[in-house]
This record gives C-alpha cells, structure tokens and sequence, in this order.
C-alpha cells in the first residue's frame, strides 16, 4: 500500500459512523486458512468429486460420510486464529466508526477478534444442529467424532449450520447485512471475487459516500471504488490508526 493509498484509507475511516465491511475468503488468508479461487485455493485441488458438489445439500444427504470426511480435512481450521484485519476490525467497531461486518466466511474469526455485530451469510462451522430434535454442538465436537456425527441425545444426524450449495441464506443475516448496508456511509469490500451470489448483490444497496475495495484481484466493484488496495487487507489495515 503506498502513502497515497494508506493516508485516503485513513481519512475514510477517520470519517466514518456507520462504515461497513464486506468481507470474504481473502480476509482470512492471513490466518493460515485457504481461500477458494485463487491458485492454490481449494477449488485448485484434486478430490474424488469437484468441491461445489460436495458442498452441496444433495452431496450431504446423499453422501454424508464423503461429506464429512471433506469437512473435517478442509472446513474445520480450529487453530486458526485472528489476524490484524480481524482485530482492526473490531477497534474501528469500538472505536464508534465501524458499524457492522458482513461476511461470507464461516470461521467465526472475526467474533473471535471482538467484533459484535457480524452478518454470517454462509453460517459458520462452530454451530451445528440435530436435524431432529435440534441439539446443538460446537465445532470441537465434530472434530473430535469419527464417520457421521449423530446426536448424543436422539441419535439422528447433525448438521452444520453452515449454508450449502442449494440451500436459501439465513434470513436473519440478509436482513440486517441488507439494513447495515443501506445505512452505511462507508462501505469497505475485502478479501472477496464478488463472484459468489446471492451475496455478491448486496453492494446494490449502499448509497454511502465512500466505496473502498480491499482485494488482489479486480472485482466488478472497482469501477465504482474511491479507493482500490491490492496489498493483504491485514497488513493495510493495521496501518490505520484508530481515533
């Protein structure tokens, strides 16, 4: 990130009371975890079956020992831990400049950093729910099971509360990313292709002064961005100086 860049970056955020941030699989690449699309990202690797299918609700039911034999190896990354973007993240949040993250990640790293308010479009690993009688467990607890996971209590099978290819986004999260969204008068997109809908289409609902794009690659949303950073979001945020 050059002086340019890192003194604009910090004017926003010194202006900002209800910046948003939309963040996706590039946030959490400094923490050691893969992303998706780039070279090396999961969708690059050799499996029995492409992964869109074994994320798939289908693939679950149809399939659900494969589907955990993936989980576990490639979904579950519960030594990561939360890196500068994170922890920024949550000091502008209480700093009174950051409003709320929206994120495409099912990591939980960003609660984990401090953060409070934080949309999960896709779920996250660290819920998971008896599709009977509706325990819940934690992620350390599907780690630590062999083959299907099933309920301590009634024996049916647990699911990850994380949204698969073919199911419907959490409602609750739509709505407040949507209404963070549309209130923001800052809005920060980081770490994400902006290739993944429906989430991708929420940019549509802000109207705010400022748009800032954090990403190695160009996204549809460059066109409209007062400010383009092509440096890892981590070590471009922990530049800023929280006022």
């Amino acid at each position: 990130m050059t002086d340019e860049q890192r003194d604009m970056l910090q004017r926003i955020l010194n202006g900002a009371r209800k910046a948003v941030f939309f963040g996706g699989a590039g946030v959490s690449t400094e923490s050691g975890i893969p992303d998706f699309r780039s070279v090396d990202g999961l969708y690059h690797q050799k499996f029995d079956y492409p992964p869109e299918t074994m994320l798939s609700a289908t693939f679950f039911h149809t399939h659900t020992a494969e589907f955990y034999r993936f989980y576990r190896e490639k979904m579950l990354a519960l030594d990561a831990k939360p890196n500068a973007a994170h922890r920024k993240l949550a000091e502008l949040e209480q700093a009174g400049h950051l409003a709320a993250v929206v994120t495409q990640n099912i990591d939980g790293l960003h609660q984990m950093a401090g953060s409070r308010t934080v949309y999960e479009l896709h779920g996250s690993v660290h819920r998971n729910r008896c599709l009977r009688c509706g325990a819940m467990y934690d992620a350390a607890w599907v780690a630590a099971t062999e083959g299907i996971p099933l309920c301590e209590k009634c024996g049916n099978l647990v699911k990850p509360e994380v949204v698969l290819y073919e199911e419907s986004l959490p409602e609750d999260a739509v709505e407040g990313a949507v209404k963070a969204i549309a209130e923001a008068d800052v809005l920060i997109v980081g770490g994400t292709s902006l290739a993944v809908y429906p989430a991708a289409g929420f940019l549509r609902y802000f109207r705010g002064s400022h748009l800032v794009v954090m990403n190695r690659d160009e996204t549809s949303a460059d066109r409209n961005a007062d400010l383009i950073i092509r440096d890892p979001i981590g070590a471009s945020l922990d530049q800023v100086v929280v006022k």
